[in-house]
């Protein structure tokens, strides 16, 4: 072979040998390469797209405070009486941590923003024919006539203008850098989720509480559960005012 082969064989040989030979010594005075901090999860539904919202003007007060300035604003859309229907006291407490439970097992009937309809469960039947009657919808009647009262645009533009207010108080609940409104709309979306059964609902009752015979019924979540004991006449309106407030909030549709 010629020489000059053999000197320009050796010569990449070397160079070869001295590039892995630096590349190593390299990689050993770094260190181990550690990987890069995951990013924050973005904002899906940032509450700027919600429109301006509906502000007197004045200042939000201080969290420990909000509740006289957000019964007056609950009182121009709700009307006069507003005790007789909600818990007024902490009331963006109630509402954050409601929000926040609806989509679990088990919601606390303490943290309610809304008080409890009167009365028991209105039943027919016995045993294995225990059923919920379609008289049980009419309990309902006034959250109902609330329901559709209120314009949903003028709502949404409250929460918005007390919006610092909620995501302060999420926050407080143990969600430092997540975002109220992301978990609002998810759980409205859960909210539409729920089944509907217009057949009568069966029961069963061992022991003081009633549950649903279905255990596939009886599995689904505390906001899911509500929606069908307030019968599927009820349900669907109160689905039809979701749906109005979610549009309200965000510019894309819910999956499904």
């Amino acid at each position: 072979m010629n020489k000059s082969i053999w000197w320009l064989i050796l010569v990449v040989a070397l160079g070869a040998a001295a590039f892995f030979y630096f590349r190593l010594e390299g990689e050993k005075s770094q260190g181990p390469q550690l990987p890069a901090p995951a990013a924050e999860p973005p904002i899906r539904h940032p509450i700027e797209a919600a429109g301006p919202a509906d502000a007197p003007g004045e200042p939000l007060p201080p969290l420990a405070e909000s509740d006289a300035a957000i019964r007056q604003m609950l009182a121009e859309l709700f009307g006069a009486g507003l005790e007789k229907i909600f818990n007024l006291k902490d009331i963006i407490h109630r509402i954050v941590a409601t929000v926040d439970n609806l989509p679990r097992d088990h919601l606390s009937l303490q943290l309610m923003p809304v008080k409890p309809v009167a009365g028991r469960p209105v039943t027919e039947g016995k045993g294995e024919n225990l059923r919920l009657s379609p008289q049980n919808a009419a309990r309902y009647s006034s959250y109902m006539r609330l329901t559709k009262a209120v314009p949903s645009e003028r709502l949404v533009a409250v929460y918005v203008y007390f919006y610092p207010l909620f995501q302060e108080q999420y926050e407080k609940l143990g969600y430092p850098g997540k975002y109220f409104n992301d978990r609002l709309v998810e759980v409205i979306d859960h909210l539409l989720a729920t089944p509907e059964v217009q057949k009568p609902l069966v029961l069963t009752q061992p022991k003081v509480l009633y549950e649903y015979a279905d255990p596939k019924l009886e599995r689904l979540s505390a906001g899911q559960k509500i929606l069908l004991r307030i019968g599927s006449e009820n349900a669907a309106k109160v689905k039809a005012k979701l749906r109005e407030i979610r549009s309200a909030l965000v510019s894309k549709p819910p999956k499904g």
